[in-house]
């Protein structure tokens, strides 16, 4: 079974844009995982534009399925996720500034700084994963850093899916075919949606999970979160 995490960061966008407590996020956790979702994926950043470090600590004790925190392994964010000891850590080499994530980690160049930040979490019995694009040389590399998994940047197959699907996954099939061989679990995210979802996970084999936030708030806006939960957690179901 592919696991659905919802990531909520957009609904504490909305909630930062007007001031207070409304949406709640910590009631919108509870809600995704009530109405099917599998767990819920936040994304702090440093400037705190959206999901709150406060945020972090209070989701820990309503995230009663998989909690997965998302960010660049600077100290604080380091020191937030051994305190609050999620499921799962998805260390994303983003600059402070970056809208939103937009390439996988350089595997190779960073393979020290990797596995010394790496050793901190699994030490603390934390599961690990690494965002990365399809090169099969990083994907290599990755295995070096003793990481749990990696989560597949999956932007350049949704940029290119309705020009042709079957060359879009292609890369995403090697991939995780290769991360597989050399014993890391795969997920995967960014731009997945209703349109492109099933395809993607019915040709990319071993994939555990998909982390998708922007698309599935977007479409609850329009259906509802409990349907729109349900229609994402059917495009995952074979």
């Amino acid at each position: 079974m592919i696991r659905l995490s919802v990531n909520i960061n957009k609904i504490a966008t909305l909630r930062n844009a007007r001031g207070g407590s409304v949406p709640d996020v910590i009631k919108a956790a509870i809600r995704c995982q009530e109405f099917g979702a599998d767990g819920i994926t936040v994304h702090p950043r440093p400037d705190e534009r959206h999901i709150t470090y406060k945020d972090v600590r209070e989701l820990r004790s309503v995230v009663r399925k998989e909690f997965n925190i998302e960010g660049y392994p600077e100290k604080k964010f380091i020191a937030l996720v051994l305190e609050v000891k999620p499921e799962q850590v998805t260390l994303v080499p983003d600059p402070p500034g970056v809208l939103t994530s937009n390439a996988g980690w350089d595997t190779i160049s960073h393979q020290n700084f990797l596995r010394e930040t790496i050793s901190l979490f699994k030490n603390a019995g934390i599961r690990t994963s690494l965002f990365l694009g399809t090169d099969l040389e990083k994907i290599d590399a990755a295995a070096s850093t003793n990481t749990d998994r990696i989560e597949l940047y999956t932007e350049p197959y949704a940029a290119n899916f309705n020009s042709g699907p079957a060359v879009a996954v292609a890369p995403f099939t090697r991939a995780a075919i290769r991360a597989s061989e050399l014993g890391l679990g795969v997920n995967a995210g960014h731009d997945l949606n209703l349109e492109n979802l099933r395809w993607f996970a019915e040709n990319v084999p071993g994939l555990m999970e998909v982390s998708i936030g922007h698309a599935l708030i977007s479409d609850a806006l329009y259906m509802g979160l409990e349907n729109t939960i349900q229609l994402y957690q059917r495009c995952l179901r074979k």
